[in-house]
């Protein structure tokens, strides 16, 4: 029987990296503020010791631009994570970096060592996006890092945010057909918080920037979805992880910091593909079998079963049932209809 998915991750706290971002405060994202590399073998063989064999392993170097760091340094973390791949004990290395730390030098060291995946920090694709947050790089930066990756033959991961200064919901949507047209093979989407102790935060106090409440970020990363969903491009994750600090009510200052918000947005999508296909069949009255794909019901559902509230109140069902079915794909969905 296949296993889970383990990531072992390795924090690089904000090493390699030339500038601050405004909405950047990595020392209290990754709760970590010093790093020592010896105790990255210490942090691999801990992870090891709690998963099982049949695990899909891969060692993750999060945190930092891991390709900016000092070339020693970063040669000796490849090379350590690179002995637990030849010895079979861990699967890939994929890493997190930025565009303009990207180039054919770079790349040639990560095959090197077998890294499978980048995951690029790209956060927006509009150029005066891009300037406001004091990202560093350009648009046609982030183009050349992308196409370079993928004509070096590692899978490319696009990392993008909502609500950031200057973006729009229509910005965000041609972030994301950007990501999927230069080939990305999955994304993650990071609506914004606001961390204190950064510029954003600043920004906030002077009335220069109106962070996203919760409902806002929900919806906007809802159409964002939808785009990754038509191109085929899997989000492999929406909105921090629990154990970056958004429970830490001292760090945040506000912004879409609710724990669930993928959960949340993912939910919103369904109930807008369920209604498309009531509407389309001019479905009214009687009972509704809704079948997802594996895994999904409980986004179908809704929180707190707001989708089958919604449904049953626009449209007179008596009843919902939300299922599983192997074939289904995506966000796709499959409608019974009973009177």
């Amino acid at each position: 029987m296949a296993g889970r998915h383990i990531n072992i991750p390795i924090f690089i706290p904000h090493l390699g990296c030339p500038n601050m971002c405004v909405f950047c405060n990595q020392r209290s994202i990754s709760g970590h503020s010093e790093f020592h590399a010896e105790s990255v073998r210490g942090e691999i063989e801990a992870a090891l010791s709690t998963s099982l064999d049949t695990d899909e392993r891969e060692i993750a170097f999060f945190g930092g631009s891991f390709t900016g760091i000092d070339r020693a340094l970063m040669r000796e973390l490849l090379g350590i994570a690179y002995e637990y791949v030849q010895s079979g004990k861990v699967g890939s290395i994929r890493l997190s970096t930025r565009p303009d730390y990207i180039d054919g030098e770079i790349l040639g060291i990560l095959s090197r060592y077998g890294v499978k995946t980048i995951e690029l920090g790209l956060q927006s694709f509009d150029d005066g996006v891009l300037i406001a947050t004091k990202r560093g790089h350009t648009r046609e930066c982030a183009e050349r890092a992308c196409r370079a990756i993928k004509d070096a033959g590692f899978e490319l991961i696009g990392q993008m945010m909502i609500g950031l200064p200057e973006a729009d919901m229509e910005s965000e949507i041609m972030t994301a057909r950007e990501i999927c047209r230069l080939g990305a093979d999955g994304a993650r989407v990071y609506p914004t918080v606001v961390f204190y102790d950064t510029e954003l935060a600043h920004m906030c106090e002077r009335g220069e920037y109106v962070a996203l409440d919760n409902e806002s970020a929900v919806m906007r990363t809802k159409e964002v979805l939808k785009v990754f969903d038509a191109a085929g491009v899997p989000c492999i994750r929406v909105g921090l992880c629990a154990s970056e600090n958004l429970a830490d009510a001292s760090k945040v200052m506000g912004g879409a910091d609710h724990s669930s918000i993928g959960e949340l947005a993912m939910g919103e999508l369904y109930f807008d593909r369920i209604c498309e296909e009531i509407e389309k069949r001019n479905i009214r009255g009687g009972e509704l079998t809704v079948f997802v794909s594996r895994g999904s019901v409980s986004k179908a559902v809704g929180q707190k079963k707001k989708n089958k509230v919604r449904i049953c109140q626009n449209y007179g069902i008596k009843r919902v049932k939300v299922l599983e079915k192997s074939e289904i794909i995506g966000y796709n969905i499959i409608l019974e209809h009973n009177i």
